[in-house]
């Protein structure tokens, strides 16, 4: 798995997935963005978020791997939530007054009870865990977060999928005014993203409702986020308003956007390059240096038999 080394990526390479879509959408949208990149520059960085006395009572644990925590400034100020803006530091300043009340998740499509929570009730329902989990970025930085939440396979349970469901399809929040972003004309809004059901009912995936001892923050997918800790973090679907079992594979926003850089299993696969990087390496937030990237994010032993007999260089 470690046989090969990438070059180290210049974080010039690291720019907004909108930039490689064909020339036309590019030009047709320069302005948008431009004047999206303009309002993120002049927005006032957040300062240094407060930290919380569950989140100092952590710092020190690790992973099962022996990875440290990212620190709790890191996680809450350095994050990809393009439906703000795609300057990672100026997400929290943006979503800083996001409004997560009322909010309801429907829970629908092809299950026998399908009902819609309200969110306070959704997160009362299941024993609430404390994970640690690995976060790898498809743009190759990672990080080790402490999250809170309850597996997705106990509210699947609780609505019944019927024998035709064969996939889960999630749904974030569709509001542009509070969400400047999605007023980008690069990509299909609203954020929607899909997992097997059998990936879906997998005990490590988690539908996030806190992270380091307490509750989401706007800038980290508050309220409902889904963690599935052995993709790239763009499957990890924030805001979430609905979640629909469906028979056939559902569409995803970035495959939509580019479906030659992101697959429908977007499996964290240092064998994988991605187009214009290598993914045999990652950069731990936090640490200096590189490390190599773990072939299922590190948690092989767990997920691996879910794609017995697939080609994982075909279905990337």
């Amino acid at each position: 798995m470690n046989k090969w080394h990438s070059p180290k990526i210049r974080s010039s390479e690291i720019t907004p997935e909108a930039a490689y879509l064909n020339r036309r959408q590019f030009m047709q949208g320069a302005a948008v963005v431009t004047a999206g990149a303009l309002l993120a520059a002049c927005a006032p960085k957040a300062d240094p978020t407060p930290i919380p006395t569950e989140a100092a009572a952590l710092q020190g644990q690790t992973d099962e791997l022996g990875g440290a925590l990212t620190p709790y400034e890191a996680v809450t100020g350095y994050n990809n939530y393009y439906e703000f803006t795609t300057d990672k530091e100026g997400v929290a300043p943006m979503a800083k007054d996001f409004k997560t009340r009322p909010w309801t998740v429907e829970v629908s499509g092809l299950v026998g009870k399908p009902r819609t929570y309200d969110i306070d009730e959704l997160m009362k329902r299941f024993p609430i865990e404390e994970r640690i989990y690995r976060l790898r970025c498809v743009e190759a930085w990672s990080m080790v977060i402490p999250w809170r939440g309850f597996a997705l396979n106990q509210l699947l349970k609780e609505v019944e999928p019927t024998g035709a469901a064969k996939y889960v399809h999630f749904v974030s929040i569709l509001d542009p005014k509070q969400m400047p972003g999605q007023n980008s004309p690069f990509y299909t809004w609203p954020y929607s993203e899909g997992l097997r059901l059998d990936e879906a009912m997998h005990d490590l995936t988690l539908m996030s409702t806190g992270l380091y001892g307490k509750d989401l923050l706007p800038q980290n997918g508050a309220p409902l986020r889904v963690v599935v800790p052995w993709k790239y973090g763009f499957k990890s679907a924030k805001g979430i308003v609905k979640i629909e079992l469906v028979a056939e594979q559902p569409r995803t926003l970035w495959s939509d956007a580019a479906p030659n850089e992101y697959g429908f299993y977007s499996n964290v696969n240092p064998d994988v390059s991605h187009p214009r990087w290598s993914q045999a390496s990652e950069r731990r937030i936090g640490e200096s240096g590189r490390r190599p990237t773990l072939m299922f994010n590190g948690y092989a032993d767990q997920v691996a038999s879910l794609y017995t007999g697939m080609d994982l260089q075909a279905n990337y």
